[in-house]
């Protein structure tokens, strides 16, 4: 039986060895550096035609671009997997993917589902939880400090400079914008510094999950939150679900984490409410056009920034490239995904394998 073909696109970095060992059950091709316009020509000419799955990540960008509707129309048709190496996928176009091919009917067990043939998708979570929830924390002490003002006075010379007098974090009330594995991670870190934990998700979690959170409204959670962490996706609904209006509802004095991407947060309206005072400070590891950062954030002592390095260490990177080629080899050998992106889920036919 002729084996399957398997495409890695970038390089990587912890466990090309496992990529490498592959090679006994898999026809590996590899597209670790070029262009997109290289990319594109390769796909029209049918090189990756017998490909049923891949293995891209953020970084890919810079090679292939987004995987937008273009790329998507021009993916081979034996196309079934693609795991995407971040948490975040917001550069690939879902709905092109899930749609691609059609819609099956219904059958006994799925009557009134929609059920597509498209391409399943596969993101990183659990892998990225740990990381990227201590990089929120660090970011909101450094806010609830202001921690770059006497960073940079004693690096000038001037010991504490005009250093603020900072707030404490207990008895605070922490809002997580995102209830998910990052989400619930920050919670229990944030539990040991005595605040109080508030959420707004989708859907309210399970008890075993929620814990002592409570459960809001979107409006509710910015009314009471003294410290709101966005650990949201970003899609057309989430872009800018942090605006004038909504910071107008919140608290004077907030402070604003942001681990989860830029463009959740509209941030020349950011830049104002720092200014005017209504949000006391913020942290940011993530900007709505990177590596380009408003200069209005640049400018401002208030502001904790970091180059978006919440997943940023060896284990985690490890960790991260490794649940990638689980996900491809359990989608090839098994038909099935281990961490398929939520909006797929109950959407897609799978497959029995491909065996």
């Amino acid at each position: 039986m002729s084996k399957h073909a398997v495409l890695l696109i970038g390089g990587l970095t912890h466990a090309e060895k496992e990529w490498k060992a592959w090679s006994s059950k898999y026809i590996l091709k590899e597209f670790i550096d070029g262009s997109r316009d290289d990319f594109l020509k390769r796909l029209r000419d049918g090189e990756y035609d017998n490909v049923v799955g891949l293995y891209r990540s953020n970084m890919s960008m810079t090679i292939t671009g987004p995987f937008d509707s273009e790329v998507v129309s021009l993916l081979p048709a034996s196309l079934k997997y693609i795991c995407h190496n971040g948490a975040g996928y917001d550069n690939i176009d879902v709905d092109a993917c899930t749609q691609r091919g059609g819609r099956r009917r219904p059958t006994s067990w799925n009557i009134g589902m929609l059920i597509y043939l498209g391409i399943a998708i596969s993101s990183t979570p659990i892998a990225v939880d740990d990381a990227t929830a201590d990089v929120a924390i660090f970011l909101m002490l450094g806010a609830l400090r202001q921690i770059t003002i006497p960073l940079t006075a004693i690096r000038d010379g001037k010991w504490r400079g005009e250093t603020p007098l900072g707030h404490d974090p207990k008895g605070k009330t922490l809002g997580i914008l995102g209830m998910g594995g990052i989400g619930r991670a920050m919670a229990k870190r944030a539990r040991a510094f005595g605040m109080n934990i508030v959420y707004h998700n989708r859907s309210r979690l399970p008890p075993e999950l929620e814990k002592d959170a409570t459960y809001l409204s979107f409006e509710g959670l910015l009314v009471q939150s003294d410290v709101l962490s966005l650990n949201l996706s970003l899609n057309a609904k989430t872009r800018h679900i942090i605006s004038a209006s909504e910071i107008q509802k919140m608290k004077d004095g907030v402070v604003i984490v942001n681990t989860a991407r830029g463009a959740l947060i509209n941030e020349k309206d950011l830049v104002d409410a720092l200014e005017s005072g209504k949000v006391a400070s913020a942290g940011l590891d993530v900007f709505e056009n990177e590596p380009a950062v408003e200069d209005g954030l640049l400018k401002n002592p208030k502001v904790v920034l970091l180059p978006h390095i919440g997943t940023n260490t060896y284990e985690t990177q490890r960790d991260m490239e490794l649940l990638v080629l689980m996900n491809l080899e359990s989608g090839v050998d098994k038909g099935k995904l281990l961490t398929p992106i939520p909006e797929q889920k109950g959407k897609m036919g799978g497959s029995k394998g491909h065996l």
